[in-house]
């Protein structure tokens, strides 16, 4: 049997999955298996057992989840089925076999009507389907699997999938006007910079197990990041500022996203890069691919 630790990454072809895979090669010292979900889908939980039972893993990082936000409302058993039931599993199969679970979360957890940073042991109160989801996917991990590590971030882009800076990039080129809320206040966090946290976790072979908080450093509005974007892009399409009340959604949207983070630098040394240097890196990533 190899020596060498084996990482196992559910969600491969998400934002996430797709930064690990793309810094996979920079840690030669770990052998990974990327598994879509279509390879490992969370809705079959008899299968994830079986296949946690008969694969041996050192680390599980599960990167899949459900994340339509206004769909899970009408969704709402499939989100609970991915975003909690199979969370669950997951981490209770780590457990049995030996494997450290790392879980992502999100600031959805929250109520969005704070006004300093959440603490990681800050009260929860989701307001939304895939919020409550995500929570009870938290609780479940946690009640199975105490030694388990779970980071919750806010408003991941990345040069991969669907994100709000692709959509704007997009909007840039195809309207001459568009509105974007400025009452919503958040940190956006580059996918690659949490890819790299999680792997320089792993790698600094400390485990230490529990709730943490992860973005790039910096708050901004929408409207704010929609506008750096449009600079950083040289487009010239105008942004008018709105209200949420003026764009309704199913899903309620957090009108507070910022999360603090102090207990993961604490512990792993971990350094914030700012939100507009990380922007920028993902914008030349988005027109200079590989």
């Amino acid at each position: 049997m190899s020596s060498i630790p084996k990482i196992l990454v559910t969600g491969a072809n998400g934002q996430l999955g797709s930064e690990l895979k793309k810094i996979s090669n920079s840690y030669p010292q770990y052998a990974f298996t990327f598994l879509t979900k279509d390879q490992f889908s969370l809705d079959d939980t008899e299968r994830i057992k079986e296949y946690l039972k008969s694969n041996w893993f050192d680390f599980l990082i599960n990167c899949a989840a459900y994340t339509a936000v206004d769909k899970a409302e009408s969704e709402r058993e499939l989100a609970y089925k991915i975003n909690a039931t199979a969370v669950g599993v997951l981490a209770a199969s780590c457990r049995d076999n030996n494997i450290k679970f790392l879980h992502i979360s999100t600031d959805y957890v929250f109520d969005g009507n704070a006004k300093e940073p959440y603490k990681v042991d800050d009260q929860t109160n989701p307001q939304t389907v895939y919020g409550a989801s995500k929570l009870e996917g938290e609780r479940l991990a946690m009640d199975v699997n105490s030694d388990a590590i779970i980071i919750r971030t806010s408003w991941v882009y990345s040069s991969f999938g669907n994100n709000f800076v692709k959509t704007m990039l997009r909007l840039f080129q195809e309207k001459d006007e568009i509105n974007v809320v400025n009452d919503q206040v958040g940190s956006p966090t580059n996918a690659g910079d949490l890819a790299d946290v999680i792997m320089s976790l792993i790698a600094s072979g400390q485990w230490y197990e529990g709730i943490y908080h992860y973005s790039n450093e910096g708050m901004i509005s929408w409207f704010d990041f929609a506008n750096a974007i449009k600079k950083m892009s040289g487009a010239t399409c105008k942004i008018n500022p709105i209200s949420t009340s003026s764009y309704p959604t199913p899903a309620i949207r957090p009108a507070w996203s910022v999360l603090e983070k102090r207990k993961i630098q604490q512990h792993y040394g971990v350094q914030f890069k700012n939100w507009e240097d990380s922007l920028n890196d993902c914008l030349y990533e988005i027109k200079n691919p590989e």
